[in-house]
Order: C-alpha cells, then structure tokens, then sequence
C-alpha cells in the first residue's frame, strides 16, 4: 500500500498526506484499516523487528520528491537497503529464517534486484525527475545530473554506469544463493526464480547495450518459463550438493559498512535485523557528522 502511495499519480503533497496517515495508522495500531490489521499480525507472529517496517517507510518516503538525487554508493545501498532490503529481510523472518548468513543473503538479494530496478529504469526515473545514479560517480564520467535530467540520452558515459550498476548486482545475486539454500525446501524453486529472473533483465540490459533511454529491457514468457524451470532444478540440486562458497566470502567493498560492525557500538538487548539497522543508521550518522565537519 505505502509503496502504490509513493507510485501513482497523484501530486506530491497528497502523497505526503496519505503516505504520513498511513504510517500513523500503522503506528497507532488502527485495525480498522484490515491492512495495517494483517501486518500487525504478521509482526507479532514472526517477530519482525518495527525498525525494518520504520526503514522500509523511511525508503518509501524518500521517493516522495519532485527531485530525487543520491550523492553516493553508500546513499545508494542504504536507498535500496530500505525499498528492498528490509523486503528481503521480512521474508527471511516470516520464512523462519534467522541465520545471520541466511539474513545477509536476503538483504544481498534485495539490494541486488533494487540495483537492477536502477538500471532498467534510468531514463524513465530522469524524465521523472529521478536519478539514482550517484552523483559522484556521474562526475567520476563527466556527466552533468542537472543536464543529463533536462535530456536524458544513452550516450557511451550513461552506458558505462548502467554496467557499473548491474556488475554490483551480479555479485550480490551470487552472493545471494548461499542464504537461499538455507531456506525451507518448498520456498527455494521461487526465490531462485526471482534471483534469475531479475538477473535476466538485467541480461537483456546488456544485450540492449546497456540502453535504458531509448529502450526497456523485458524479458519474454519463454525465457521466464525456462528460468523457472532452472530454478526448480537447482532447488532440488541443492538437497544433495554443498552449499555455495560464497557463505564463507568476506564482505563485499560495496556491502562493507553494512557489516562495519566492529567499528560501531554495540546494540544491547536486540536481535541481529535491530542491531543491523541501527548499525545503518549510525554509519549514516557518522557521514552526517562528517559532511557538516
């Protein structure tokens, strides 16, 4: 529901209206709003943490602008962290999930499908006045935002971005693979199934030469009946092989602060999801602190 708030298209400030209601709502347990009755549920039955449903409507928010810009890498994983991060991490709880590799895996899978929303979606986002892009790497480029947003164009700069967005997603949906195996046997054919079939978009990305001004990439009834198909092989692959040897790789440079643990204190009396986004939140503070330095 939050979610189409942030989508249709309605003005801004009416957004704000229903999105700011919606959360009172939540906040303020209004079951009359069967919705908000049903995640309710959900929450105490599988003990969700409230942070991860707060930073999904925090992520869900910040999508409520005229203008949206990210400045960094870091801006742009805890951006999808929170619109599909905490999606991941849900799941993985309400599946009853609670390895601290199998929640990693979750969050990696949803940063990675994010990723590739990104990069599909680069010239629809700018004709919206959107760009998720970071901006230091566009001026790593030498594209001007403010320019490129007034007319957006696949020029061979763009191009390369939208390489460099799904190369970072690659890895995260291997890396991802670790915690799907973990999962119970009856929900493994899907989640491989959404692994490949995002991956695949961001295939037909590619095949489009990372065009995703003039083009959409999709992928066909076919290939996703074939994936699905893969998916269930390697489902029940997994019964019998051991698990990939990414569940013993060390942090990713792109996914580093999202396990930068050891350099923030500690959160008492919490699970593993609290004391990761808290985590979240005080690197977030710490370049806050930095930048107003």
């Amino acid at each position: 529901v939050a979610d189409n708030i942030a989508d249709d298209d309605d003005e801004i400030e009416n957004k704000k209206k229903k999105i700011s209601q919606f959360e009172k709502d939540f906040n303020q347990k209004n079951f009359d709003n069967p919705i908000i009755k049903n995640m309710w549920g959900l929450i105490d039955e599988f003990n969700i943490s409230l942070k991860i449903v707060q930073d999904l409507l925090i992520g869900i928010k910040s999508d409520i602008k005229d203008k949206v810009k990210l400045n960094s890498k870091k801006d742009l994983l805890i951006y999808s962290y929170r619109v599909a991060g905490t999606v991941g991490l849900m799941m993985a709880k309400i599946l009853k999930v609670n390895k601290k590799s199998s929640l990693k895996s979750a969050i990696d899978l949803g940063i990675a499908m994010q990723l590739t929303n990104i990069a599909r979606d680069i010239g629809e986002d700018a004709r919206e006045g959107r760009l998720y892009i970071p901006l230091n790497w566009m001026k790593e480029v030498g594209v001007n935002p403010n320019s490129f947003l007034k007319a957006p164009a696949p020029t061979p700069e763009i191009r390369e971005l939208a390489h460099r967005l799904l190369s970072k997603a690659e890895i995260l949906y291997q890396r991802s693979e670790s915690g799907i195996v973990c999962l119970p046997r009856a929900v493994r054919p899907a989640m491989f199934s959404a692994r490949h079939i995002y991956a695949a978009i961001g295939q037909e990305i590619r095949n489009n030469k990372y065009d995703s001004i003039t083009l959409r990439a999709r992928t066909s009834r076919t290939k996703k009946v074939g994936l699905l198909l893969l998916s269930c092989a390697q489902a029940g692959a997994s019964l019998m092989l051991p698990g990939p040897a990414t569940r013993y790789a060390q942090p990713l440079e792109q996914t580093k602060f999202l396990v930068d643990a050891a350099e923030v204190k500690k959160v008492d009396g919490s699970d593993w999801s609290e004391r990761f986004i808290s985590i979240l939140e005080q690197l977030r503070q710490r370049d806050l602190e930095h930048y107003r330095a």
